[in-house]
């Protein structure tokens, strides 16, 4: 089993394709599941760099982000992912934190210090418009994310709609659990818990428009990633919707 379910080199950047890396970080543990964490780096064409889901903060991945640009953005895609956003904010104060809607609210009621500089919508804000396309995907009483389309690469930026737990990197009982949730490689996609607050319809539109996109890659924050046939995947993962 790999080292704690995780993926190293841990802290460290990743190349995916031009001016987009990944930095693998450590477990956090979740409802009882030790989530393997993954943040998304995009150098804009400003130059500055946008940080989805930043991983427990790390001197030296800072040191290596600097290296290839000043870090402007740090995104919290959903009501999970902020938790060590504040981290980051507080090394590079002038950086700005957007959120998406629900992120200010669970900090709140968790007691966690947040700053939210800007709340993540469905148009992609100034400073990104000429790089990503984003939307809020609809339909959720409780799950509001936000995906991102970096159009240069094709990369297509996810966060918890898909995830794909790799079976020899879990121990056996969580083995079982991925299974059954309908999350586990190779046939990762969005747990079937997390189904069953969308609607279905909402959904199946949210999932047309990423296809419309035609991504090349799809990149998730928990378990292995996808660096090809994406359209495919999204098809196959999300075969649970009429699309």
């Amino acid at each position: 089993m790999a080292a704690e379910g995780t993926y190293p080199p841990l802290f460290t950047l990743k190349a995916v394709a031009r001016d987009v890396w990944i930095a693998d970080g450590p477990i956090i543990d979740l409802y009882r599941m030790p989530f393997p964490t993954r943040m998304t780096v995009v150098r804009l064409s400003s130059g500055d760099l946008w940080l989805h889901s930043p991983i427990a903060f790390s001197a030296d991945l800072l040191e290596a982000l600097q290296e290839i640009g000043p870090v402007r953005h740090l995104i919290a895609p959903n009501w999970l992912h902020y938790a060590h956003v504040q981290d980051w904010a507080d090394a590079l104060p002038a950086a700005q934190t957007w959120v998406a809607p629900g992120v200010v609210e669970r900090a709140e009621g968790q007691g966690v210090r947040l700053r939210a500089d800007h709340l993540l919508g469905d148009a992609a804000p100034e400073p990104w418009s000429g790089d990503l396309d984003q939307m809020i995907v609809p339909g959720s009483r409780l799950h509001r994310e936000a995906v991102f389309f970096h159009r240069a690469s094709r990369s297509l930026i996810l966060t918890d709609l898909i995830e794909n737990f790799e079976p020899a990197r879990l121990p056996w009982h969580l083995r079982i659990v991925t299974r059954v949730a309908g999350n586990q490689h190779p046939d990762g996609s969005m747990p079937r818990d997390l189904r069953l607050t969308f609607d279905r319809q909402a959904l199946a539109g949210a999932v047309r428009r990423m296809i419309a996109w035609e991504p090349a890659r799809i990149l998730i924050a928990h378990g292995r990633w996808y660096p090809a046939r994406a359209v495919d995947e999204l098809r196959r993962a999300f075969r649970f919707l009429d699309l």
